[in-house]
This record gives structure tokens, sequence and C-alpha cells, in this order.
């Protein structure tokens, strides 16, 4: 119940919709329970059911009206017997039907109403929800995604907000709507006979006992269901974005393998669910047959009494107005069996929504526009999961200079650069910018102080103009241009199709290697950030593209403070201070020049790539 009703918070301000939604499900209830009701002065007065003095009495006006069902019945038969009089049966009949089909026209109305309202509030909820999984997990740490299947997260965006939507939110309608008919009709079933409806009343706990097991080995099935979509998910995203890799090393047949057996895996889940939740609607329907034959036996024997408690008139019209509280009823417990699996994918994307972010802002966190002095690592440590990453780093990196880190693979690098923009936070130590800690500033302040290019560009499913102005909703044309001028970018993107207004692709895959780096330096070059951040930009670039690239990262470092990793130790020979790091420490560090004459680790480096 609790998961549903956070669900449900998503519809918020339901006030707007609530209030009209039930005036709307209960004028289509009353509306409803009128056609049924109408049967029983039908076969009363029109078919000689009642004695003639009984029918006398009708055409005589009844006390003034009010909302009592007994008072509601005496003026229609008043208007029933009189009409009768004037005219004669036939005319009586007709007006009977035309009562009934204005009776069904205004029900079927209301009903239509509530229906639209409640798409509306199913509409919000899912928007919202979608919304706020979506910027959960766009604001969990970097951190986060290296224990996270993406297929799975993706399945949690997608899919189990739809099972929500179908087998949840849908239920908001059985959940108002199918208890209030309930309700009312057997307001009216007890004010027909109050020993039968008790009779009735007894049977009714049979139904909700022998579903309630079906019920809960339906919710165990769920949730496996759902894991098992989002590691199908999971094994489709892989294999889509690494066709080269499968294709290469003629490994579709493990990779049909292994989606095979998840499939199969999902499918025997599902089959398992389906005969559980099948069960539930045809034991409902033996029950609810049942019922009405027990129902017909007792109130037979009611009317057979010497002093009848019940008409024969009377039993019909109950009946039917039974009969109509039993699609109720198996509608509650058909959404007790379906809502199962919702709440289950529910459970999936509030343990999304609930993850707090390993980097948050500190309380009294400040905003820093500027930077003038400059960076500096004291004693930093940094562990991932018990395992020591970086080892009691001090380093300072003054303004305007540019520091290369350069070492053995896995030594730490790009660890030690992630700390900068606090997609990871040091495990012990501090990163000062201007003499205060980083975390005593706001993170989207810090991360506006840098530009990042990476080894591999990330660029989107979008024009140039916007891969470009990514970030930037308020960039000018004419910047943007002479962004890629600098980057070296200009002249390729002239000869697109459509210029700067091109679609490059899902992760630009139209776009050479050389192309989509310089599109990514040319993203950097608008932001014009005062700090920025190299990690192996050119080391999966041939020769040519190599060239350009490196003369777009000339441009782009001027007047800047740089941090560089690099593979390819010719491109930064030139830095202000050339750090060694392998194994998490700081082994050597110093110009180009002294490193050489260290005759160390950068020595052999630069010996091995020479050769």
């Amino acid at each position: 119940m609790k998961t549903y009703l956070r669900i449900l918070s998503f519809a918020r301000p339901v006030r707007l919709y609530l209030p009209q939604y039930l005036i709307f499900a209960l004028l289509g209830i009353i509306f409803g329970l009128a056609n049924l009701a109408l049967v029983k002065p039908l076969i009363d007065v029109i078919f000689d059911q009642i004695p003639p003095e009984e029918v006398q009495k009708y055409l005589n006006k009844p006390e003034q009206f009010s909302l009592d069902p007994q008072i509601i019945i005496e003026w229609f038969n008043h208007y029933l017997v009189t009409y009768m009089d004037q005219y004669d049966k036939s005319a009586a009949l007709t007006f009977v039907c035309l009562v009934v089909v204005a009776s069904v026209i205004l029900s079927n109305s209301f009903i239509y109403l509530s229906n639209v309202l409640l798409a509306k509030i199913r509409a919000r909820v899912i928007r919202r929800l979608r919304l706020t999984v979506f910027d959960k997990i766009s604001r969990l740490h970097i951190g986060f995604f290296s224990n996270e299947r993406k297929g799975d997260l993706m399945s949690r965006v997608t899919n189990d907000v739809q099972e929500i939507e179908y087998s949840v939110v849908n239920t908001l309608r059985i959940a108002f709507k199918e208890p209030a008919t309930i309700i009312l009709y057997f307001i009216v079933l007890f004010y027909m006979s109050t020993s039968l409806t008790l009779f009735t009343l007894l049977l009714v706990p049979i139904v909700g006992g022998l579903l309630s097991e079906i019920v809960k080995r339906l919710k165990k099935k769920a949730t496996k269901s759902q894991e098992s979509l989002g590691r199908i998910l999971n094994i489709l995203d892989e294999m889509l974005s690494g066709m080269r890799v499968v294709k290469a090393f003629n490994a579709r047949d493990y990779i049909i393998e292994r989606f095979d057996g998840e499939i199969k895996n999902y499918a025997k889940i599902n089959v398992s669910m389906a005969k559980k939740n099948e069960l539930a609607s045809p034991v409902s329907q033996i029950i609810g047959i049942s019922f009405v034959a027990v129902i017909l036996y007792y109130g037979g024997s009611l009317v057979l009494q010497e002093n009848a408690e019940l008409e024969a008139s009377d039993l019909v019209t109950y009946l039917l107005i039974f009969s109509q509280v039993l699609p109720s009823l198996k509608e509650i417990s058909k959404s007790f069996s379906g809502i199962q699996r919702g709440l289950a994918s529910a459970k999936r994307i509030f343990e999304t929504i609930d993850t707090k972010p390993a980097i948050q802002n500190r309380p009294n966190a400040v905003e820093i526009d500027r930077f003038s002095e400059k960076i500096e690592f004291k004693n930093v440590f940094f562990a991932y999961e018990d395992h020591d990453v970086l080892k009691d780093i001090n380093v300072e990196i003054e303004n305007g200079k540019t520091i290369a880190l350069v070492g053995p693979s896995g030594g730490g690098k790009s660890t030690l650069v992630d700390l900068i923009p606090r997609f990871y936070d040091v495990t012990k130590g501090a990163i000062l910018i201007d003499g205060k800690d980083i975390k005593d500033y706001k993170i989207s302040s810090v991360r506006n102080l840098m530009g990042i290019v990476t080894q591999e560009s990330i660029l989107f499913n979008d024009t140039v103009f916007n891969n470009i102005a990514f970030g930037m909703p308020n960039a000018k044309e004419e910047d943007v241009i002479n962004a890629a001028k600098i980057a070296n970018a200009h002249a390729f993107i002239e000869k697109m199709e459509e210029g700067y207004y091109t679609e490059i692709g899902e992760r630009g895959t139209k776009l050479s290697g050389g192309q989509r780096q310089r599109l990514s330096i040319a993203r950097a070059i608008l932001k014009n950030p005062p700090i920025l951040i190299l990690d192996e930009a050119t080391s999966a670039l041939d020769s040519e593209s190599e060239k350009l690239v490196q003369g777009a990262l000339t441009n782009l470092m001027k007047n800047r403070t740089s941090i560089v990793i690099a593979h390819r130790l010719s491109t930064i020979q030139h830095a202000d201070e050339i750090l060694v790091v392998r194994e998490g420490k700081i082994e050597e560090r110093g110009t180009h020049d002294e490193l050489l004459d260290h005759n160390g680790i950068y020595s052999k480096l630069i010996e091995m790539q020479s050769f």
C-alpha cells in the first residue's frame, strides 16, 4: 500500500482532477443502478403484479421529493401509473424504455468524463515518474555507473515505468470506482432484503481467500521478470555498441547463445506468471456463478414462504443488481493479481530514486566564478572498493601552467584528473582551488571552470551545431563557427551536406575519429574554460588526424591552465612540469630535459616510444 500511495503522489496536485472524477464516477454509478432499478416497477405495474388498489394509490402525488430511495420509487411509480391511466400500458412501456435510454446515456456520459479525467491523472503520474527517474540517474556520481548495467537502468526508465502505467495506474479506476459501485449497490441490496444480503456477504470472503495465495506467488515472479528484462536490454546494448568487435572475433554465436539463454529464462518466468494470473479469472467466475446459484436458491425460498419476505419482482431485480456487483468484485480481484507486476517495477524504480549520490554539495557550499591562483593536491588518497588507487599525492598546478601526467596504464592518471571536477571525492586529504577545498564550492560552479576532452569523443545524435554548443543554449552561430575554426574543424564541416546543421548520427558515427575529436575540442573552445583537462585526446588517432587535432589542442591550451594525460610523449615535451605516475604514486617530476637527465622511468618510456 505504501508503494502504491507513493506512485499516486506523482499525480500531485490531484485536487485539480480528483473531485471532478469522484463526482462523475458517482453519477455514472447512480444512473447505472437506476437502469436496473427500473425493472421492478416495470414488472409490478405494467404486468399487473400489484393489486389494483395499490396502483390507484400511485395516482395521488407522493409527499415532497427527497433522495430517500422509497420516495424516489413512489414518484416514479406515480408518473408511470398516471401515464398509463391517461393512455395505455403500451404507452407506459414506451415511457419506461425512454427513461431507461436516458439513464443509460447519462450513465455512460459520466463514465466517459470520469475516464478522461483518469487518463489525465495517469499521464501526469507517468510523465513525472519517468522524468524523476531520468533526472535522478543524471545526478548520480560516475562511480555508480561502474557497478550498474546500463541496460538495467534503461529498463527502469522505459519498461518498468510502462509496467506501472499498465498494471498500477490503470487500477486507479478500480481503486475508486469499483469499491464505490459495490458500496452503493449493497446499500440498495440491503434496502431490498437485509437477510438475503447478509447471506451473500457471508460468501464474499471466499473469493479473497482463494485468490490471495495466487497474488502472493505472482509478486515474487514479477520481480524476477523485470530483472530478466533488464539483462536482455543490457546484452542488446552491448551487442549494438560493440558490433565491430563481435564481427571481428566471429563472436555472433556466443552473443546469440547469451541472448537466447536470457530470453528463455524470461519466457519461463512469464509463462509461470501467466498460469497463476489466468487462474484468477476462471476461479472468480466459477465462484461468481456458484454465488448466483446459492443466492437464487436462498432468495427463491424467501419468495415461496407463506409470509413472503420478497416478491418475485424483488428477487429478479435483486439478482440483476447483484450480477453487476460480481464484475466489480472480479475487477478488484484481477487488479490485485495484475498490480503485483507493477509494484515490483515500482520497487526497482524507487530503489534508483532513493539512491543518494555519493558526490553532493555541502550545506554551506558557495559559488566559484573565476580561477586565479592554483590547484593544489594536499596528501590526497583515493581508494575504490578497498583498493588504493592514489597514495599521498602532493601537486601544485599554478594558473596558466601546463602539467602533463605520464606513466604505465592503470597507474591512476585518469583517476587523479577525475578528482578535480569531483567525478569522485578523495578518500583522504584535500584538493584546493585558490586555497579553498573544492568541497566547499558548489559542484556545478567548479565544473563550469573546466573543459574536458577525452580519448573517446562523446557526441550526440544531433546536428554539428548542437554538439559544439552542447550545454550552452544561448550560443551564437558566429561563436560556434569561430570555435570550429580554432579547432581545425570548420573546413570539413563546410563540406558537409547541410554544414553546421548536418545530423552526425548516433555517437557521431557519420564522422571519422579525427573529425569527432575536433568537434569535442571545438565544444571545449566555445565554453572557454580557464582550466582544461585533456585525457589522452590524440591516442586513438592516425598520424594525419593527430597532426590536425594536436594543432587544435595547441590553440585550445593557449592562456589556460592545462592538465594533460599523454600516451604519446612527443606531444607533452613542452609542458611546464611532467609527472610520472605509477601504481598510484608520483615517482618522478620535472621538465622534459630534467627527467631525461634523471635517466629514470620517463627516460625509459621515451626510449621505448622512439624505438
